[in-house]
């Protein structure tokens, strides 16, 4: 068995062993990571070496700290990471790079086009009728979207939000409300099937499924990093979030919103946000809550766009695709009956 996992933020990680009479055998680290000494490449070897074949991620990680030498480094690696592996290869999770990828920039749509595409993407990803996608999105009208388990009255000021120009809607996956200015954010879908983060905790697959973005924006000069369990931040603050859905046909949406100019006088009034959630975040104002990436590229926002594409293209194999008649139909068909209704809207009053 065969299995690798890439941490995120750091470096790759290679598990081969062998299953026998329901224990682990013949088992080899290996990867591009840095570890000192050298001999505790052996140890670690020989600790897992035997452990049972349903052992978990944490069972595996301890029993590589016990293995450990006093003063023993392991630098882009952890015990965790090692665990995940050897998860990932007992089921035979497939890496990126066994899937065709296709890299979506289309026209501007509504907010609620937008959440309709993600469901039906999603779905026919789950279902084998499209290639996992990363889709960019673009909108025609500003936007608060709010977590699909929110309260619309705890989180939006809906006075602030007519003022300032706001519509409201609501998405599928969980998590806080978006304040989604025209022009003022970079929001991105990824639609993957589940075995591309099988053996992950659902925490971990946050940070791998966003681990090209850190990538993207360190390039960008960036000094990015993850924050757990769903925030993208630098040393000058927070810049997005991440939020997360599973369907039942094996389909995960992925998405995220990284802000780009965000005014935070009018965040403020257009959105709810208590001092228990600002103190979480150690900030004392919500203007200082999300620091955007002009202040810290100098780059139009096309620019940090087009570089997203070009990393993620590069990283994955990604080939440019499309939305089709067909999935523009069916998202335009769930607008109607779902995401512009009322209903949906005041699901959680």
């Amino acid at each position: 068995m065969h299995g690798e996992y890439k941490v995120p933020g750091g470096k790759l990680v290679v598990v081969d062993l062998e299953v026998r009479d329901g224990r682990i055998a013949d088992f080899h680290l290996a990867g591009d990571f840095f570890l000192e000494p050298d001999d505790a490449l052996a140890d670690i070897d020989a600790a897992i070496t035997g452990l049972p074949g349903e052992s978990d991620v944490a069972t595996i990680a301890a029993a590589v700290r016990s293995a450990l030498p006093d003063g023993a480094q392991l630098l882009g690696f952890t015990p965790e990471s090692v665990g995940t592996a050897v998860r990932r290869a007992m089921i035979t999770a497939p890496g990126w790079r066994e899937f065709d990828w296709e890299v979506i920039h289309d026209r501007a749509v509504s907010p609620s086009m937008n959440l309709a595409l993600d469901e039906v993407l999603t779905t026919r990803v789950g279902d084998g009728r499209r290639n996992p996608t990363l889709r960019i999105w673009e909108w025609n009208e500003s936007a608060v979207v709010i977590g699909s388990f929110q309260s619309y009255r705890n989180e939006v000021d809906p006075e602030g939000a007519a003022k300032h120009g706001f519509d409201v809607v609501r998405r599928i996956s969980g998590g806080g409300a978006m304040m989604m200015a025209a022009n003022s954010i970079v929001t991105y879908s990824l639609y993957v099937p589940a075995s591309l983060v099988a053996g992950l905790t659902f925490a971990d697959s946050y940070a791998f499924l966003d681990d090209w973005v850190l990538e993207a924006l360190r390039s960008l000069g960036i000094e990015a990093t993850y924050q757990p369990l769903n925030d993208i931040a630098s040393p000058s603050g927070k810049i997005g979030g991440a939020a997360q859905k599973r369907l039942a046909n094996g389909g995960v949406l992925h998405h995220a919103t990284l802000s780009y100019d965000m005014d935070g006088a009018v965040l403020t009034e257009v959105l709810r946000i208590g001092r228990e959630k600002l103190s979480d975040k150690g900030t004392v104002s919500a203007a200082k809550r999300v620091d955007p990436l002009r202040s810290q590229t100098g780059l139009p926002r096309d620019a940090i766009i087009d570089r997203f594409i070009e990393v993620f293209s590069k990283r994955y194999g990604a080939v440019p695709g499309t939305v089709s008649p067909e999935e523009y139909a069916e998202a335009e068909a769930l607008v109607e009956a779902k995401f512009a209704t009322e209903a949906w809207l005041k699901r959680v009053p």
